[in-house]
């Protein structure tokens, strides 16, 4: 499989999506602090039949830094400009964690350019007070060290792994640690920011939609647990929700045969 990079205009600056194959377009975001390698066995499994569109997110991966925080809606006019730049008229979206957050925003804010959603670890919920308080302390931490280094790694493979892929998928573990080094860290500061502790509370806004989504939590997830991602599937009118096994934060890297045929299943029953 052979990536071709596409630099996209936006609001939150050039965004790198790469892109691979042909047909239906099927568009993932990642998680925060991740880049758009979570998702290189989706790619690998979707682009023989699919157009695969892979964002590195504002101030991510091979995308234009950050200099200022923003908003959930910011990041939904992104998708669009990003449609847009491409001649797509729809997308079906992927997102995980933020990912997640920002399908579900731009499903409901641009229902007519997104067919159906997959929306993994993730929440409509604000942030509560030690979540704010944790990720304060790693973005101030991270940007004294330079980076994510070496004291704060435990603790973000704490966030992304459960018990399961820490003790049998070191695969996952070197990716995420491989992840980390990318990090631009003053770049990187607003878009934490901006997702956790200025979270909007986006359970109303969820009411609004009515493309076909499908809600997935892991059951080891300590970041958003399965009652929270729940929730969020409740908000969200006639959406299905599943909790995958032996899965934390990151289901697309920690169980990727799982993910892809639930993801497949789930796009082939819509049409």
């Amino acid at each position: 499989m052979e990536l071709q990079d596409v630099h996209v205009p936006t609001v939150l600056g050039h965004l790198r999506v790469r892109r691979a194959g042909s047909g239906p377009a099927l568009l993932f975001w990642p998680s925060l602090l991740m880049d758009s390698a979570l998702w290189t066995a989706q790619a690998e499994y979707f682009a023989g039949s699919r157009q695969v569109l892979l964002v590195d997110p504002p101030g991510h991966g091979g995308s234009e830094p950050l200099g200022r925080e923003f908003t959930f809606e910011e990041c939904a006019t992104c998708v669009r400009q990003i449609l847009d730049h491409l001649g797509l008229d729809q997308v079906d979206f992927v997102g995980n964690s933020w990912g997640g957050m920002i399908g579900g925003t731009f499903a409901a804010r641009h229902p007519d350019r997104v067919g159906a959603a997959i929306l993994m670890n993730c929440t409509a919920s604000p942030a509560g007070r030690r979540q704010r308080l944790e990720y304060g302390l790693l973005t101030r931490v991270a940007r004294l060290l330079g980076g994510v280094r070496a004291p704060l790694v435990p603790s973000v493979l704490k966030a992304f792994l459960g018990p399961t892929s820490m003790r049998t998928r070191p695969h996952a573990v070197a990716a995420i640690r491989a992840a980390l080094t990318r990090i631009n860290v003053h770049s990187v500061t607003w878009a934490v920011t901006s997702v956790v502790p200025r979270r909007p509370d986006q359970r109303g806004l969820f009411g609004l939609i009515r493309t076909p989504v499908l809600v997935v939590a892991g059951v080891e997830d300590q970041t958003f647990p399965v009652a929270e991602t729940r929730a969020m599937a409740d908000a969200i009118p006639n959406a299905r929700f599943m909790v995958l096994d032996n899965a934390a934060h990151l289901a697309a890297l920690e169980v990727p045969e799982t993910v892809n045929t639930l993801i497949d299943g789930f796009l082939r029953a819509q049409t």
